[in-house]
């Protein structure tokens, strides 16, 4: 399945090998690998490889796969600057998670809400889910300011360890309602 989802900045869409090189540099980075549950570090080429040929079993699947995996491309250099996941697709109960990341330098310009915000907009418009459940670890603040400006609330507190740097820590488990970004997205314009 090759859906992409555009944006005014950016374009969601399938991972392909022509984007090891910008993968590997993006998460070899402790610095944003420690905020991710599944990333190790040092984060090679390999993992790369692994990751994008797991992303193309996963959307040849079925009609319904279980996960979207996007690159985030900034246009029009199409760069590719961070991914996020619609994941977890429990298409009987209409739920979902999932995560995003933006690489380093290119973090603070909004992209990462800009990519979130369509990614949600996927789940409930396009693919009719009603629930979304995220997390953030302990200390995320830019993440939950990121959620907590999308309509998501914090529902709770679990115990997580973290693979990159293999420290044990808490992941607050945020949800978002379809029902209630409906009522936020009412109140605050598309930005694109």
């Amino acid at each position: 399945m090759d859906i992409k989802i555009e944006t005014s900045r950016l374009t969601l869409r399938p991972w392909g090998e022509e984007d090891i090189e910008q993968l590997t540099l993006g998460l070899n980075n402790l610095g944003l690998a420690k905020w991710l549950a599944f990333v190790p570090h040092p984060y090679t080429t390999s993992h790369a490889e692994n990751w994008i040929e797991r992303c193309r079993e996963i959307s040849n699947s079925s009609d319904r796969p279980t996960a979207y995996e996007f690159a985030i491309e900034l246009k029009p250099s199409r760069l590719v600057i961070g991914g996020v996941s619609l994941n977890k697709i429990d298409w009987r109960a209409g739920t979902a998670g999932g995560g995003i990341w933006i690489a380093e330098n290119h973090q603070g310009h909004g992209y990462g809400s800009e990519a979130f915000e369509a990614k949600i907009r996927f789940a409930f418009r396009d693919l009719g889910l009603t629930k979304l459940v995220n997390g953030y670890f302990d200390g995320n603040e830019n993440s939950w300011a990121m959620q907590r400006k999308l309509g998501y609330r914090r529902v709770a507190e679990v115990t997580s360890r973290c693979m990159a740097d293999g420290r044990q820590t808490i992941e607050h488990v945020t949800t978002l309602l379809r029902s209630d970004w409906e009522r936020h997205m009412t109140k605050r314009p598309l930005t694109d």
